[in-house]
Order: C-alpha cells, then sequence, then structure tokens
C-alpha cells in the first residue's frame, strides 16, 4: 500500500466548485431570494455574504506581506505582543503614584494619567508622580485639558533628572485640539494659532523619540454612534489633517507621522473590529506614504484602544463585562499597540477596586491563559476577515476622499458635513435601539425586572456637560441604552411601580409565547410583572386582574380567539386598567373599532410605546 502520510489533506476528496455550493443553497432554500434571505446589508455600506473562497482573495494585492512589512496589513511588529493600559484619575499625586506603582505589580505595563486640574501640574507634583516608576518596559500616558505643552516639557526635565535615556521612554500625550473641537464646538485660540501650538507640541515632542504627543481620538466618532467606516474615515481625515499642518509649519514628515497616535474605540460587533483595525493600518500607511517619507517604517500606525462606551449599560450592569472581553479580543486580535478595557461600572459610578481588578484581569486573561500574544495576526488567511478587511478600507477611503474633497477634516467640520453623517447614523442606531433590532442584553431585551439601580448612580458621573454652540456645532457624545435607562429611572424615581397583569387564556403554546414576551417589552421600563398559567375563562382573568390592582393586563392568546376574548376583556375591564392585546391579529382593526387601542408585538417600537405607557400612568 502506497505511504499516504505526505499527502495534502483531504486530497481524496475531489475540488467543490463556487456554482455547486451555488446549486446546492439555492436547492436548500426552495424557491426563496438568496440576496434578501442570506445577505448582510451592512451598516457600513456594504453587504457580506455567507460564505467567501479563496477565489475572493485573488484581487487583493496586499495579501503578500509580512507582520511588520508595508503596508502593514498584518501588523506593525513581529509579534502579537500589546500594552495592557489603565488610567489614573490624578487628584492627589502621591496617592496617584502609589496606585501606579501597585498595578504596575498587578500586571499593567502602561500608565494613564490624566489630569483634570491643571494646577497640579507642577515640577514637584510631576516629580512625585513618576517617582520610581523608571522601567523602559512601561509605557507612559498623560492627558490634560489645559498646559499640554507645560505638561510634556515637566515630564521632559523628570525624566532627565531621573537620568533615563530619553529614546527609550515609550508613551503618548494625549494632546488632541481637533478631537476638542469635535466634541466641545470650540477651542481656546483661532484655528490657525491653535495648529501652530501643535507645531510646538509636536517640536518638542521630538526629544521623547517613541512619544506621541499629538493623538487621533477617533474614539470620539464610535462613542457618538457612528458606523465603523465613519469613526475610521473620520480618524484618519484628522491625522491627515495633522500631517498636513504639521509638514506646513516646516516639521519633516517622518517627525510628524512618527508623533501621531490614533485613540480608537472597539464595539461589539466582533469580526468587523477586527478587520477595521488591519483596515485602518492599510489606508494609514498609504496616507503617509503620499507624503514621501524617508523609509517605510514612519508609515507604522500606532495605535491605542479602548473598549466603547457606547453599548455600556446602566441596568444589569455586569453584562458589561462580555461586552469588554468580546472587545478586548477585537483589539488584540486585530493586532492594537496598547488597550484600555473600561471598568463595567464606569458609566454610572467611580470605578472600584474591583471593577478595576476585573477590567485588567480581562486582558491578562487573553495574554496569560489564552495566549493571543503569541500569534501574529491570527486572522491572516480567513476569508471572511480578509474580505471584511478589503471592504472596509474601500468605503472608508471613498468617505475619506469625500471629506479631503471639501478641503480637509477643519473645513468638512466646519461646513457641518462630519455633524451631519454622525448624527443621521446616529439617529439610526437610536431607531434600532428601540426597536430591538439592536439588542442591549438586559436593557432593551430580557430585562431583571427585579433589579434596582437608583441608589447605584453617582449623578456626576452620568451627567453630561452642556454642549455649547462656539465655532462649530459639536457631536454629541451618548449610549445607546441612555434612553431605555432614562424610562426606568422615571419608574423608579417615581415610586410608583406600574403592575402588568399577563391574562393568559385558551390556546396553550401561544398563551405562554405571548405572556413570555409581553413580559419581556413591559420588563424593560421596570414594570412588575404578573404572570400566570392560565385562565379558564376571560372573565375569570379580569376579575385577577383587578383584584390584583392592576394597571395594565395584557390578553395572551391566539390570533382565532382574540376576535372574541379582547372584547369582552375591554367591556369587563371597565376602563379600570389598560388593556393591551398581545399580537398583530388580523382582526385588529375591528377590535380599534370596538375602542381597543393597544397591541404590542415584534414590529412594535418598544421605547417608543413604553414611553406612551409612562406618560398614560402619569409616571
Amino acid at each position: 500500500m502506497a505511504d499516504k502520510s505526505n499527502q495534502p489533506l483531504f486530497s481524496e476528496f475531489p475540488p467543490v466548485s463556487t456554482q455547486e455550493w451555488m446549486d446546492k443553497i439555492t436547492a436548500d432554500l426552495k424557491g426563496a431570494d438568496f440576496e434578501k434571505k442570506l445577505v448582510w446589508r451592512t451598516n457600513e455600506g456594504f453587504s457580506v455574504r455567507p460564505f467567501y473562497r479563496q477565489e475572493d482573495l485573488e484581487p487583493l494585492k496586499y495579501l503578500d506581506s509580512l507582520p511588520g512589512e508595508f503596508p502593514f496589513v498584518r501588523g506593525t511588529k513581529t509579534s502579537n505582543s500589546w500594552f495592557v493600559r489603565q488610567n489614573i484619575v490624578v487628584k492627589d499625586v502621591k496617592a496617584a503614584n502609589q496606585k501606579a506603582l501597585d498595578i504596575i505589580t498587578k500586571g499593567v505595563d502602561a500608565l494613564g494619567f490624566v489630569f483634570e486640574e491643571e494646577s497640579l501640574i507642577t515640577p514637584e507634583n510631576i516629580k512625585t508622580l513618576l517617582k520610581n516608576i523608571v522601567s523602559n518596559d512601561v509605557e507612559l500616558n498623560f492627558e490634560t485639558r489645559h498646559g499640554n505643552k507645560k505638561l510634556l516639557l515637566l515630564v521632559i526635565d523628570e525624566l532627565k533628572a531621573q537620568n533615563r535615556k530619553l529614546d527609550q521612554v515609550k508613551g503618548s500625550l494625549n494632546f488632541d485640539p481637533i478631537g476638542n473641537l469635535t466634541i466641545g464646538g470650540k477651542i481656546c485660540e483661532t484655528l490657525e494659532k491653535s495648529m501652530d501650538y501643535v507645531a510646538q507640541v509636536a517640536a518638542e515632542g521630538k526629544k521623547l523619540p517613541q512619544f506621541q504627543v499629538v493623538n487621533v481620538n477617533g474614539r470620539y466618532f464610535g462613542n457618538a454612534g457612528s458606523t465603523i467606516v465613519q469613526e475610521l474615515a473620520f480618524a484618519l481625515s484628522v491625522g491627515n489633517e495633522y500631517l498636513s499642518q504639521l509638514t506646513q509649519r516646516g516639521i519633516f514628515v517622518n517627525d510628524a507621522a512618527g508623533t501621531i497616535r490614533f485613540n480608537l474605540s472597539i464595539g461589539s460587533n466582533y469580526f468587523m473590529e477586527i478587520a477595521k483595525l488591519r483596515a485602518a493600518r492599510l489606508l494609514w500607511s498609504t496616507i503617509v506614504n503620499e507624503y514621501k517619507p524617508t523609509g517605510k517604517e514612519v508609515c507604522k500606525m500606532v495605535v491605542h484602544c479602548e473598549t466603547s462606551e457606547f453599548d455600556k449599560t446602566i441596568f444589569d450592569p455586569n453584562v458589561n463585562m462580555l461586552r469588554t472581553q468580546t472587545e478586548a479580543m477585537s483589539a488584540t486580535l486585530g493586532g492594537c499597540h496598547s488597550l484600555t478595557v473600561q471598568p463595567f461600572d464606569k458609566v454610572f459610578r467611580t470605578p472600584n477596586e474591583f471593577s478595576e481588578r476585573i477590567a485588567r484581569n480581562q486582558q491578562l486573561l487573553l495574554k496569560e491563559e489564552s495566549y493571543f500574544d503569541k500569534i501574529v495576526d491570527p486572522s491572516a488567511g480567513s476569508y471572511y476577515i480578509e474580505t471584511l478587511t478589503d471592504s472596509i478600507a474601500n468605503e472608508a477611503w471613498k468617505l475619506f476622499l469625500e471629506v479631503e474633497a471639501k478641503g480637509g477634516y477643519l473645513k468638512a467640520l466646519q461646513e457641518g458635513f462630519i455633524q451631519s453623517q454622525i448624527k443621521e447614523s446616529a439617529s439610526q442606531r437610536r431607531k434600532a435601539f428601540g426597536s430591538r433590532r439592536e439588542i442591549l442584553l438586559g436593557t432593551n431585551q430580557y430585562p431583571n425586572v427585579s433589579e434596582s439601580m437608583k441608589s447605584s448612580i453617582e449623578p456626576e458621573v452620568v451627567n453630561k456637560p452642556k454642549r455649547e454652540a462656539g465655532l462649530v456645532e459639536p457631536i454629541e457624545l451618548f449610549r445607546g441604552a441612555e434612553e431605555f435607562e432614562a424610562l426606568r429611572l422615571a419608574v423608579e424615581n417615581s415610586g410608583k411601580r406600574p403592575k402588568v397583569f399577563m391574562l393568559t387564556y385558551g390556546n396553550l403554546a401561544m398563551r405562554l409565547a405571548r405572556s413570555q414576551f409581553s413580559g419581556n417589552f413591559f420588563g424593560c421600563a421596570g414594570y412588575e410583572i404578573v404572570d400566570n398559567l392560565g385562565f379558564a375563562t376571560v372573565e375569570a382573568g379580569v376579575e385577577a386582574a383587578l383584584k390584583a390592582k392592576a394597571d395594565i393586563v395584557v390578553l395572551c392568546s391566539s390570533d382565532e380567539e382574540y376576535a372574541e376574548a379582547a372584547p369582552i376583556a375591554f367591556e369587563k375591564l371597565g376602563g379600570k386598567a389598560i388593556l393591551v392585546v398581545a399580537g398583530a391579529p388580523a382582526c385588529t382593526d375591528e377590535l380599534k373599532a370596538k375602542g381597543i387601542e393597544h397591541f404590542i408585538s415584534m414590529k412594535s417600537n418598544v421605547l417608543e410605546t413604553l414611553q406612551g405607557f409612562n406618560k398614560q400612568i402619569n409616571i
């Protein structure tokens, strides 16, 4: 018998062509339209097919490149290591230093010092803050609202005083006046003077070659409800604006590009977010290369990722840990430079020691137990992800060119183009959350009705700063759950918890399914749900509902039984409670003619319907 040990795997099986696959799928669909049934139209403006094959990758020219090679789709280095970052809000510099030294021993190797008060930025405080943090393996990142140049110079002075080799210190300064203008609507100086100041900071930043002192906060777009394509395109536009402004002011392109870091949000669209980071590196290297730099090394994109706030929730907050975990996986599989996992409770209170520990460990699990840092570009060769990468890159490039055709990011922002694009996307996503086409587990689907969060919320954390129109209209940062949360908090704060009684009657399967659906529906507002096994008659159900002092009675039965049962229930209730019919029966118009107004079904907008009931119950 011939030795088959060296034969290719599955060599005995004949190849299957794409057409054969399509023929099989067409047969299984039994006449249903392939495009409508199986092709997914994304928010990003392109379609995703149910299967891909090697032939789909043939047009992709960059596939021959290796990790660390231009155009850096497969990563900017030959390993998949990343920095585990945790931010520290600096209020007391000694306490911040002690915390930094503590978390370094717990797996953090990138520190983020956030100064909310410029008065804290003094030589003595910087010395205290950086005391004993001397390892070049620990990245130092800084953020302040004002005094960025002052902060940078003091950091440089302190590093010199510590006899540190400045060319080996890694880190960043989150200095982004264009980002501040985008979310704040105004800046302290004119645009021209602001860009002069950026050039000054960039020039000083050359003393720290491995520091990026100009940051592009693309995360603002993601946290304002943008699509993945919009976040990427607009972030690239901001980056290009900085490149253009710096080179116009005499800074060599290699120095200008080397001083820019991108801060991107990572949402819950798992494979799309992996592809976004790969597409980002491809496009940024293309942009930088057009400035004719010396060598290709400077075309590398430095990307810090941060788990999105847009999909985080106040209610059922432990689910946020599941969200941040998949987001952390996307960021690291996509090849980020560094990552911040936001604590699960950040959206409603100041994170505590427990939530910060969990956030750190979510990254350490990926490193130490799942070995995500051992494989470079693990998604390479996946027909699906490679095609997604190309699709996102193509759509983002189109939008980027559209912004450039308007004169660049700043002019497009002043014109209102950026804001209008984000508003449209945000509006569509709000509608998707309201109708549950986009799910937030525990908030607009499968809520925990016994949960109360009123006492856990810190107002200073959840209250947003006022948006003020200045030089431009600012974009609005918000979370997808906010409207549902406002609805439910209104119920908690009212001191009156409406009672919803399930009047289950008739067909067993339908009444059980519809009572479950209805309990889930009204639970999203935090109403008390009273379920029942079933009543022999409608009259018995109404009597039990009135005895329970129900505010809302939901009739749960089959469509066929509604024509007779609904009018009886409506008459027997006599206006003492609101009658709701679960479903959209064929007899809906007839029932409406008899005075029955309320129907809930899969097609209902949950948010708007519940807002209506809150109003009707005087909440």
